[in-house]
């Protein structure tokens, strides 16, 4: 209990950042459809957002090797804070794309910090536990600050204050944390081609997570304001597919582990197959329709990552829990640089139902390539199959910290 003492500073940072981001992601969709941005401009932005946010995870590691961990968070911070500043300031288009890339990159850099340093700081019999704290926080503020956009409106410059304020805040705790600076990771090695030959499956997945899970967190309060959703309706919304994916991913991840994973990596598909459809053909206007159907959607959807992920775990090698999640992470990521804007087209041409109809399209996709992939590869024997873990996409460090507690052999990764 003392590792997890120390680390509260830490974990307090994590909520008010992991809130943040996920308040802007929302709150520039809606503002940007109040600014009369079309479907594929607040997709573009989005598009933007990632290919910040996959350059940052490539590099922070030398910014932190050069400046340690608090200049280097101190630095992204600010950066993070005045660029918030500057939307409200700068209403363009092009200026919101470029800054948008900014964040990503910084966020990327300020949790890639913050969960190196988690890294060094919790013990091993402790680390479990941290991670629990961690997801916690990870969902509870991310759905929580969404509703700060119904309270003080999507419209004017309070809203986009408040989101500086919290960047700004999150220097706080690191600041005035009783931990000495630790020393700054070694590079984690991102062999792409290494974990493609070790699980295409794996990889194929992730990238197909990586179009669909982006497109639905950015246009899906574009989706919900178009068909006539309120502020408060919106949010609510994009919270309730969220914390669907975080409910039932445990579950799920379970069955994965007595049963042959692909299996349930099929019927998960399939059921955010499905659930997709439903929003398109079914839910129509009808708020608690949608509600209940983008539960059910973000609880198929949402643990496809995690899963995928587990797959190709269960094919790596003793010591190769690391290089294969930072790979499957950059394989998410290029996914989310097409995805918001590939799906903003299809929203622009047919409406705003068409952006699960691009989700049912590339889980289609996803659930021939498992057909294939089964038909080509035997199962992987259930004395093999590793423990099913919930991975976040913060930055490839997260693979590290996860790591330390559990890999795909059982056994320490670090």
């Amino acid at each position: 209990m003392s590792s997890i003492r120390s680390l509260i500073p830490l974990l307090l940072t994590a909520g008010i950042l992991l809130g943040g981001n996920g308040l802007q992601s929302t709150l520039i969709a809606l503002r940007g459809a109040q600014e009369g941005f079309s479907a594929s401009t607040i997709g573009l932005i989005g598009t933007a957002y990632f290919g910040g946010f996959l350059l940052g995870c490539i590099f922070i590691s030398r910014m932190m090797k050069a400046v340690g961990h608090v200049r280097a968070f101190a630095a992204l911070a600010a950066i993070a804070a005045s660029a918030t500043l500057t939307l409200v300031l700068v209403i363009d288009p092009f200026m919101w794309s470029a800054i948008r890339f900014t964040t990503g990159f910084c966020f990327a850099g300020l949790f890639t910090v913050m969960e190196s340093w988690l890294n060094s700081g919790a013990s091993n019999n402790d680390r479990a536990r941290v991670l629990a704290i961690y997801r916690i926080i990870d969902i509870g503020s991310v759905t929580g600050a969404q509703f700060m956009i119904p309270v003080f409106g999507a419209g004017g410059f309070t809203i986009f204050a408040i989101m500086s304020i919290m960047i700004t805040l999150s220097l706080v705790p690191v600041s005035l944390a009783d931990r000495s600076n630790p020393v700054p990771p070694e590079d984690v090695k991102l062999d792409l081609k290494r974990a493609w030959r070790i699980s295409p499956l794996g990889s194929i997945g992730c990238i197909f997570v990586g179009v669909t899970n982006s497109a639905f967190r950015t246009l899906s309060p574009i989706y919900a304001e178009q068909i006539g959703m309120s502020v408060t309706d919106v949010v609510t919304f994009v919270s309730v597919g969220i914390i669907g994916g975080a409910l039932i991913q445990y579950p799920l991840g379970h069955l994965s582990d007595l049963w042959d994973r692909r299996r349930i990596l099929l019927l998960t598909t399939t059921g955010a197959l499905a659930s997709a459809l439903m929003l398109v053909f079914l839910a129509g206007e009808s708020t608690l329709a949608n509600f209940a159907l983008v539960f059910v959607f973000g609880s198929f959807a949402m643990p496809l990552y995690s899963l995928s992920a587990a797959h190709a775990n269960d094919r790596a090698e003793k010591g190769e829990f690391v290089l294969v999640n930072a790979a499957l992470m950059l394989f998410y990521s290029l996914g989310a640089i097409v995805g918001p804007f590939a799906a903003s087209l299809f929203m622009e041409k047919f409406g705003p139902h068409s952006l699960f109809a691009f989700c049912a399209v590339v889980y289609f996709l996803f659930v021939v390539v498992i057909f294939y992939r089964m038909g080509a590869r035997s199962p992987v024997p259930a004395s093999h199959r590793s423990r099913f873990f919930a991975l976040l996409r913060t930055s490839p460090i997260f693979a590290r910290f996860a790591g330390r507690s559990t890999n795909g052999n059982g056994s320490d990764a670090v």
